[in-house]
């Protein structure tokens, strides 16, 4: 699937900017940058390389170019400054930005047209840049190019000059280095420091500024009438590889993922492709991973188990599936899996109340696609303790009452997906008994009951567990007044409230209300919560809603879970319509306009991807991560379930 943006799209820095790419190395790096080719965040840039998922370097943070022609100097790079330097307006020269999986762009002139195109190679800290110069004007024109470092951590661009060395074939700044390899003439410079301003941090309350270093520059002169090339690799260490071999290797590889994919409609086609840049390696384990989200995220165990049904199983990716559930299962402890994982001293954290229990819905859908027995079996110990301390207690207040249900989270402590915490302040106060814990509670034991036998065991004692968490699940959250069901059990009027968490009541393998439960439930969230953007935190209807989202941290955190729409929910309302209405061709149908938007929707924000979150009140641009995996692989989920079921009428029909 491509995007194509003209030069009405890019006409004004703002609009030019609005827009930005990404890729990713298969490590937990990337590149990113706006469609102006400027960084309008402190996380973006054209190298940010991974030790880990959660441990990344803004090595090479942007380029500044500038185009020499008979009419004089210009800029094709784009970018704001804090300092009062004047801005680059490269966009001015901007004809097109096109997305096929990777950025090209098209400059023009003084009589020469300049394309750019970047990719990273898979597997290592490398990126590239490759020009190319169409000369048509009457007399030489030169092509000047200006690595920007910064040399920090992700998120913490420098406040201060740092000094550069530049040693003929890299850039070395304290422990970090970036090799440069140039097929033009490439010079040491006179060290310049830069204060670059990121429009889009501002708008959040993140810092606005940070300090890029220059210390070396690339030079293309190309006489009149001639076609000449510019390539650029700049890599974490030392490499042989040239910017085409890079590009056409990149360019072959989204060939085949958009051929592997499994999907037949061309907007499931391109998700299942911007799925494959959350999937990671992690040194710690030997295994896969799923980063949560980009600039911002590493990887986290909850979203790593909402996200894997779509960006890896729907994908027909087994053998990363099972990798990846081999990461969590080894981190097992106290019948908790990591929420976040260690990074070099540091221990696992474990406050996540959900992601043991979506690991054994994980498990299920692994084994019913692929019948792996013998998977189940290394998977089945962990799977027990986990019911284990569920039932008898452990860290976070998680623990089984009397009536079969889970109670979980205490003071400070947020363990639902709804956690966030603004000091003392719980903006989204959820302990007690959550309802989607108890649906994934009670889908976990039917799915231990069922496979049981083949670990050799007795699945019963599940199954009669089972059935008490559904009587009481069924007569203590359900209002049949109101016609859904209550978001916790906890005594205070946040029971009440009208969330989308009781959509997963719906979808999970095994439920428990009645077929016109489920409908009533299905009909509230679509009333109150859906949005073709994603599923509202919160009825607006509720004093507590919030219908903006942004500004400094605190504002942010108080809109967060409190009506702010986010897509990755929206998944489960879709395959919760299509459940209530029979699974039929008309369902599908009727759920295939109301994905009509779609394309709208890749083209907007970080072209090619489903960001974190919407406004509540009035979605419009994307906000938070600009890709986010489980908004990805919950609507991948969706279109799955789509064709399976147009399939099947097809079938019929024949």
């Amino acid at each position: 699937m491509g995007f194509v943006y003209d030069r009405q799209d890019l006409a004004t820095q703002p609009r030019a900017e609005a827009v930005c790419w990404l890729l990713a190395n298969g490590l937990g790096g990337f590149a990113s940058t706006s469609a102006a080719f400027s960084v309008t965040r402190c996380d973006q840039g054209l190298l940010l390389a991974a030790q880990s998922p959660s441990r990344r370097f803004d090595l090479v943070h942007r380029l500044s170019e500038t185009l020499d022609t008979a009419e004089g100097p210009g800029f094709l790079s784009t970018q704001s400054f804090a300092d009062g330097a004047p801005a680059e307006d490269g966009y001015r020269r901007l004809r097109s930005f096109t997305w096929d999986g990777l950025p090209r762009w098209l400059y023009a002139s003084g009589g020469v047209q300049v394309t750019r195109q970047c990719a990273m190679e898979q597997g290592a800290n490398t990126a590239a840049v490759v020009y190319t110069v169409v000369n048509r004007s009457a007399g030489p024109c030169t092509l000047r190019v200006t690595p920007v470092f910064q040399f920090a951590p992700k998120g913490a661009p420098p406040q201060r000059p740092r000094p550069l060395r530049f040693d003929g074939g890299a850039v070395r700044c304290g422990d970090l280095a970036v090799h440069i390899a140039a097929s033009g003439e490439l010079t040491a410079t006179r060290p310049t420091y830069e204060t670059l301003y990121y429009a889009d941090d501002e708008k959040d309350g993140r810092t606005a500024s940070g300090i890029g270093a220059s210390c070396c520059a690339a030079a293309l002169t190309v006489p009149a009438g001639e076609t000449d090339r510019l390539e650029l690799v700049f890599s974490a260490g030392p490499t042989d590889r040239t910017g085409g071999q890079i590009l056409r290797r990149a360019r072959q590889r989204q060939r085949e993922l958009m051929e592997r994919s499994g999907f037949r409609d061309p907007v499931a086609r391109q998700l299942a492709c911007s799925a494959d840049a959350f999937i990671a390696d992690r040194p710690g384990s030997g295994g896969k991973t799923i980063l949560a989200g980009f600039p911002f995220f590493g990887d986290w165990g909850r979203d790593t188990m909402i996200a894997l049904p779509g960006c890896v199983l729907a994908r027909g990716q087994y053998d990363t599936a099972k990798s990846i559930l081999r990461t969590f299962l080894a981190y097992e402890k106290d019948g908790l899996v990591p929420n976040l994982f260690p990074e070099g001293e540091t221990q696992p954290m474990y406050n996540s109340a959900d992601a043991p229990l979506l690991l054994i819905n994980c498990v299920w859908l692994y084994h019913q696609r692929t019948g792996d027995e013998d998977f189940v079996r290394e998977a089945w110990p962990v799977m027990v303790r986990i019911a284990r301390a569920y039932q008898t207690g452990t860290r976070f207040a998680i623990s089984m009452d009397s009536d079969g249900l889970i109670r979980a989270g205490q003071g400070l402590d947020q363990v639902t997906w709804m956690d966030v915490r603004v000091d003392d302040i719980l903006p989204t106060p959820r302990h007690g008994k959550p309802v989607e814990i108890n649906a994934y509670w009670y889908s976990a034991l039917r799915i231990l009951a069922r496979l049981a036998p083949l670990a050799g065991e007795d699945g019963g004692a599940y199954e009669a567990l089972a059935e008490k968490v559904r009587r009481s699940f069924t007569e203590k959250f359900w209002m049949e007044d109101r016609g859904y069901l209550r978001d916790v059990l906890s005594g205070t009027p946040a029971d009440e409230q009208i969330r989308c968490n009781q959509i997963w009541a719906v979808t999970m393998p095994f439920t428990m209300l009645s077929p016109e439960q489920e409908r009533r439930v299905t009909d509230t969230v679509q009333r109150h919560l859906y949005t073709p953007f994603g599923l509202r935190t919160l009825s607006p209807e509720d004093p507590q809603f919030h219908p903006f989202y942004g500004g400094p941290q605190r504002q942010r955190d108080m809109a967060y879970h409190q009506g702010t729409v986010w897509p990755y929910p929206l998944g489960a309302w879709y395959l919760a319509y299509l459940k209530v209405h029979g699974g039929t061709a008309r369902a599908a149908a009727q759920v295939r306009r109301m994905l009509g938007n779609m394309d709208a929707l890749l083209r907007e924000g970080c072209v090619g991807q489903i960001p974190e979150i919407y406004d509540g009140g009035e979605p419009g641009p994307s906000k938070g991560c600009f890709a986010q995996a489980w908004s990805v692989g919950e609507l991948l989920r969706v279109y799955e379930r789509l064709e399976q079921i147009e399939q099947e009428a097809t079938g019929h029909a024949g």
